[in-house]
């Protein structure tokens, strides 16, 4: 039986799509291994987001030849989309498909050992169709991840996403049910809705929008929690906001991309919103979602960003509270607005104010993890350790640890009870004790 091997990077989309691939794969007969192991086959899931990025894919591209020097190489994702020629110039690839026809990825691996082109990469049209990657049950992972959405419609100055995922389109919404409903049978009981913008699901024209999908799935028996993936402010129109606050499955803890906190630098990203809006929305969320864990992403470095500009963001993010808070440096990337932009912010600087940034980040999330000390909260086991303790997530996307006795030595995927009683200054666990057994 040929051998099969995957790395991924990037965001949750990817790795959603690195275990179809896998399914995929094993539908032809392959057996997957360890990336670290010898195999027939390495695919290696590309991001581009950043240069960092890049450099990454290209290390472990190097890192497969050197594994297995007679493997059949296969790149795919936004890196191998956008700068197809760049991979091109590197002689260890056998195979360049981008963010398209994943579908006939095992057929597109023999046409290659069979001389047929090396470069697969297709342009997308207006008219592009959603690539319906079927659910795969990773046997590592308790919390079932469902791509319904991809690619983007909106221009952010900085974003090469809509070049890497070509414009939004959505899962038809029947389609989406079948799978959450085929999830529910595998025994899931939380359920992850990830998009490339997932708050665009529909906008094509099908006439269901996010809250129309979350109103058809919110009732399939066995899923207790339903969990999105990110939100942009833009997102939250009346329907979608009724639609979350009304849910007793939707997780409290919504991921809102601010990207900075201050409107100058929020104007020339051309990101649709202000600081005065965007604080509207929280407040406006946080009345109606008691305990609400908002996350966010930011971007410090943006070209022109003063250090006038870094204060205001950092002021910012300190009155909005984030429950938690990604920091990137800017990366400029080829082909977007951002990249011509005078005022490109030294590498020095950047690593300052990512630095800055971080420490509140820091400051924030234990902040929000102290203020669930005491009180009882339902976990998702995750992971069972051979000390007796097990790990998970709660609704609010605290990660606990709790020492537990012989009736959950196999209980991953399991809901339990969990009482919070102390932050563990060294990571951003909470311990706390077991309340009941799961269920």
């Amino acid at each position: 039986m040929e051998t099969v091997a995957f790395y991924t990077l990037g965001c949750k989309v990817n790795y959603f799509e690195t275990e179809s691939m896998k399914s995929l794969f094993e539908q032809h007969g392959y057996r997957v291994v360890n990336f670290n192991k010898r195999a027939d086959v390495y695919v290696i899931n590309t991001c581009t987001v950043t240069h960092t990025s890049d450099s990454k894919s290209r290390q472990m591209i190097r890192r497969a030849r050197r594994r297995s020097p007679d493997a059949v190489i296969a790149v795919t994702g936004c890196y191998a989309q956008v700068y197809t020629e760049e991979l091109e110039r590197m002689p260890d690839i056998d195979l360049i498909t981008g963010t398209r026809d994943r579908l006939r990825l095992p057929a597109l691996v023999e046409e290659v050992r069979r001389g047929g082109p090396r470069v697969m990469v297709t342009s997308f049209e207006e008219e592009s169709c959603f690539e319906d990657l079927p659910f795969y049950r990773d046997q590592g992972r308790q919390r079932a991840f469902l791509k319904i959405q991809d690619g983007c419609s909106h221009s952010c100055s900085y974003c090469v996403v809509p070049l890497a995922r070509g414009p939004a389109r959505s899962m038809p919404p029947h389609r989406v049910v079948e799978e959450v409903h085929r999830i529910a049978d595998m025994g899931y009981k939380e359920l992850v809705l990830t998009g490339v913008h997932l708050g665009q699901y529909g906008i094509e024209g099908s006439g269901i929008t996010l809250a129309g999908i979350i109103k058809k799935i919110e009732h399939v028996p066995g899923i207790r929690r339903i969990r999105l993936s990110s939100l942009e402010p833009l997102d939250f129109t009346g329907e979608l906001v009724e639609a979350i606050s009304a849910s007793s499955r939707i997780c409290s803890h919504l991921h809102i991309p601010l990207q900075s906190g201050d409107d100058e630098i929020l104007c020339w990203m051309n990101r649709p919103y202000n600081t005065a809006e965007y604080a509207f929305l929280v407040a406006r969320l946080r009345n109606l979602i008691p305990e609400l864990a908002v996350s966010t992403d930011i971007i410090v470095g943006f070209p022109g960003e003063t250090e006038e500009h870094h204060w205001r963001s950092l002021k910012f993010v300190r009155k909005i509270s984030f429950s938690r808070m990604h920091v990137f440096k800017y990366s400029s990337r080829p082909g977007t607005a951002s990249c011509s932009f005078k005022g490109q912010v030294p590498p020095e600087a950047q690593n300052r104010r990512s630095k800055e940034m971080e420490e509140v980040a820091l400051e924030m999330a234990a902040d929000y993890r102290r203020s669930f000390l005491g009180t009882r909260q339902e976990m998702l086991v995750e992971k069972v350790y051979d000390n007796g303790e097990v790990e998970g997530l709660t609704e609010h996307y605290l990660r606990v640890k709790v020492p537990v006795d012989d009736l959950l030595q196999n209980g991953t995927g399991a809901l339990v009870q969990v009482e919070l009683l102390e932050e563990d200054s060294e990571s951003d666990l909470i311990h706390g004790r077991l309340l009941n057994n799961p269920v």
